[in-house]
């Protein structure tokens, strides 16, 4: 008796997970972004200077990645696309700079990347840093 039930479930079980598959598969149709890291904390630094970090923006879809427009939340932040166009499994780096200016405490801003993807067309990155006089 046990051993019909089990036979009776197991393709029930196979069923499920190869729409789940097909249902993942689907999703990886088309181009796909990710940025790495979403988001960079640079910790203490002091005022005016300018910290730098670089991105990666994969295109795990199938089809080319299209890098729209690339903005910023503050012209204290800038960012620099090393190529407009990602192949499918391919990289490209984005270099974000942040300046300190004369800011004091917890500053945050955002990278925003616009694309092609049609799930995620707006990407975002935040960069943060906590500002801290210079020592006199």
């Amino acid at each position: 008796m046990r051993r019909a039930f089990l036979f009776l479930l197991l393709p029930s079980f196979l069923c499920a997970a190869l729409a789940q598959e097909t249902k993942k598969d689907a999703a990886a149709k088309g181009p796909r972004i990710v940025v790495e890291p979403a988001q960079f904390d640079f910790g203490k630094a002091v005022q005016n200077k300018t910290l730098q970090k670089e991105f990666s923006i994969r295109n795990f879809g199938s089809e080319d990645l299209v890098i729209e427009n690339v903005s910023t939340t503050c012209g204290c932040t800038a960012a620099l696309l090393a190529d407009k166009v990602v192949k499918p499994g391919s990289t490209t780096p984005l270099r974000v700079s942040l300046e300190t200016r004369t800011y004091t405490g917890k500053v945050e801003r955002k990278v925003l990347i616009r694309s092609n993807d049609p799930e995620t067309g707006l990407a975002e990155i935040k960069v943060e840093v906590t500002v801290v006089p210079a020592p006199k």
